[in-house]
């Protein structure tokens, strides 16, 4: 979107925090933008930047800004916080593996070639190179 952004255009984007990251992130992309000539709204907010220097829109950005970052941060934590929960009772096992590890080796020990395990396998070489790696074929 930055690439193409003209000037006389309008970003309109739900929230601060679906815009940026953290506040430095946001800083820049909003400048970014105005420096092409376009405007940023926020919708859930109802804060619209168009690039002039009021020292009250840089105020209400920065305050908005640190809120999102630190709600995100203690997003962040309680999560971390749950998943630690749920391993110690053994429900979070994490995700399946997708790649069938002993096809593969028998695959290489067939003398398929890396890339054509890959293709009838539709995973990437680098994968087929991690499995055969793992595995000291």
């Amino acid at each position: 979107m930055l690439a193409y952004i003209r000037s006389g255009d309008e970003v309109v984007v739900f929230s601060i925090d679906r815009l940026a990251r953290n506040l430095r992130d946001l800083e820049d992309i909003i400048k970014e933008i105005n420096a092409k000539g376009a405007s940023v709204t926020f919708l859930s907010e109802s804060l619209t930047f168009s690039g002039s220097d009021d020292a009250m829109s840089t105020l209400m950005l920065q305050m908005m800004g640190s809120f999102a970052q630190f709600e995100r941060s203690m997003i962040l934590k309680r999560q971390a916080e749950g998943i630690a929960l749920a391993k110690a009772k053994g429900a979070y096992k994490g995700r399946k593996a997708s790649i069938d590890r002993e096809v593969v080796s028998n695959m290489i020990k067939a003398g398929s070639s890396l890339t054509s395990i890959a293709k009838s396998l539709g995973i990437s070489r680098q994968s087929v190179h991690r499995i055969k790696a793992e595995l000291a074929l």
